[in-house]
Protein backbone atom coordinates (compact mmCIF):
# COMPACT_ATOMS: atom_id res chain seq x y z
CA UNK A 1 0.00 0.00 0.00
CA UNK A 2 1.35 3.40 -0.90
CA UNK A 3 1.69 6.10 1.73
CA UNK A 4 -0.29 9.33 1.38
CA UNK A 5 2.70 11.27 2.70
CA UNK A 6 5.51 12.20 0.34
CA UNK A 7 8.97 11.22 1.57
CA UNK A 8 10.15 13.83 4.08
CA UNK A 9 7.04 15.98 3.59
CA UNK A 10 4.48 17.07 6.19
CA UNK A 11 1.65 14.83 7.28
CA UNK A 12 -1.63 15.27 5.42
CA UNK A 13 -4.54 16.99 7.16
CA UNK A 14 -6.25 14.64 9.61
CA UNK A 15 -9.94 13.93 9.50
CA UNK A 16 -11.70 11.20 11.52
CA UNK A 17 -11.53 7.83 9.83
CA UNK A 18 -8.70 8.95 7.57
CA UNK A 19 -7.50 6.47 4.99
CA UNK A 20 -3.88 7.43 5.64
CA UNK A 21 -2.21 4.81 7.86
CA UNK A 22 0.17 7.42 9.35
CA UNK A 23 -2.80 9.22 10.85
CA UNK A 24 -4.55 6.14 12.21
CA UNK A 25 -1.69 4.63 14.19
CA UNK A 26 -2.38 3.27 17.69
CA UNK A 27 -1.80 5.64 20.59
CA UNK A 28 1.33 3.84 21.81
CA UNK A 29 2.95 4.38 18.42
CA UNK A 30 1.97 8.06 18.17
CA UNK A 31 3.04 8.83 21.74
CA UNK A 32 5.76 6.37 22.80
CA UNK A 33 6.43 8.26 26.05
CA UNK A 34 2.95 7.32 27.35
CA UNK A 35 3.04 3.85 28.81
CA UNK A 36 0.26 1.71 30.21
CA UNK A 37 1.65 2.32 33.69
CA UNK A 38 2.06 6.08 33.35
CA UNK A 39 0.76 7.74 36.46
CA UNK A 40 0.01 5.44 39.37
CA UNK A 41 2.45 2.69 38.35
CA UNK A 42 5.23 4.90 37.02
CA UNK A 43 8.39 4.32 39.09
CA UNK A 44 9.35 7.98 38.64
CA UNK A 45 6.32 9.03 40.73
CA UNK A 46 7.35 8.98 44.37
CA UNK A 47 4.80 11.30 46.00
CA UNK A 48 1.20 11.00 44.88
CA UNK A 49 -0.40 13.71 47.01
CA UNK A 50 0.03 17.36 47.90
CA UNK A 51 2.04 16.56 51.04
CA UNK A 52 1.70 15.88 54.73
CA UNK A 53 -0.97 17.86 56.53
CA UNK A 54 -2.84 18.79 53.37
CA UNK A 55 -6.56 19.06 53.89
CA UNK A 56 -6.32 19.31 57.67
CA UNK A 57 -7.28 22.46 59.46
CA UNK A 58 -4.20 24.36 60.59
CA UNK A 59 -6.11 27.09 62.49
CA UNK A 60 -9.36 25.68 63.94
CA UNK A 61 -10.23 28.92 65.80
CA UNK A 62 -10.03 30.96 62.59
CA UNK A 63 -12.00 28.32 60.71
CA UNK A 64 -14.83 28.30 63.26
CA UNK A 65 -14.94 32.11 63.23
CA UNK A 66 -15.16 32.19 59.44
CA UNK A 67 -17.81 29.48 59.42
CA UNK A 68 -19.93 31.38 61.94
CA UNK A 69 -19.63 34.56 59.90
CA UNK A 70 -20.51 32.68 56.72
CA UNK A 71 -23.63 31.16 58.32
CA UNK A 72 -24.68 34.58 59.61
CA UNK A 73 -24.13 36.19 56.20
CA UNK A 74 -26.10 33.43 54.46
CA UNK A 75 -28.95 33.92 56.95
CA UNK A 76 -28.96 37.63 56.15
CA UNK A 77 -29.02 36.91 52.42
CA UNK A 78 -32.00 34.57 52.84
CA UNK A 79 -33.68 37.30 54.89
CA UNK A 80 -32.97 39.80 52.11
CA UNK A 81 -34.57 37.51 49.54
CA UNK A 82 -37.62 37.06 51.76
CA UNK A 83 -37.78 40.83 52.38
CA UNK A 84 -37.52 41.52 48.67
CA UNK A 85 -40.45 39.18 48.03
CA UNK A 86 -42.58 40.92 50.69
CA UNK A 87 -41.51 44.34 49.37
CA UNK A 88 -42.48 43.54 45.78
CA UNK A 89 -45.82 42.07 46.90
CA UNK A 90 -46.59 45.19 48.95
CA UNK A 91 -45.53 47.50 46.12
CA UNK A 92 -47.71 45.64 43.59
CA UNK A 93 -50.72 45.89 45.94
CA UNK A 94 -50.20 49.65 46.13
CA UNK A 95 -49.12 49.58 49.78
CA UNK A 96 -46.18 51.97 49.38
CA UNK A 97 -45.68 52.58 53.11
CA UNK A 98 -44.91 48.90 53.70
CA UNK A 99 -42.71 48.88 50.60
CA UNK A 100 -40.58 51.74 51.96
CA UNK A 101 -40.20 49.96 55.30
CA UNK A 102 -39.13 46.86 53.37
CA UNK A 103 -36.58 48.88 51.43
CA UNK A 104 -35.19 50.14 54.74
CA UNK A 105 -34.96 46.55 56.00
CA UNK A 106 -33.00 45.53 52.90
CA UNK A 107 -30.59 48.45 53.33
CA UNK A 108 -30.11 47.62 57.01
CA UNK A 109 -29.40 43.96 56.28
CA UNK A 110 -26.88 45.00 53.61
CA UNK A 111 -25.13 47.17 56.20
CA UNK A 112 -25.01 44.18 58.58
CA UNK A 113 -23.25 42.08 55.93
CA UNK A 114 -20.90 44.97 55.15
CA UNK A 115 -20.10 45.23 58.87
CA UNK A 116 -19.34 41.51 59.01
CA UNK A 117 -17.02 41.92 56.06
CA UNK A 118 -15.16 44.83 57.64
CA UNK A 119 -14.93 43.09 61.01
CA UNK A 120 -11.54 41.47 60.41
CA UNK A 121 -9.54 42.72 57.40
CA UNK A 122 -6.91 39.95 57.60
CA UNK A 123 -9.49 37.30 56.73
CA UNK A 124 -10.19 38.71 53.27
Amino acid sequence: MQSARPAGGPYPVYHPGSASPELNRPVHERYPQIRATSGYGDPRVRHTGPGPGAGTDQEPERSSKLTARLVLAMTVVVGQLWGLTVLIDAWMEGNTGTAWWGAGFLCLSFLVVLGLWRLDPKDR
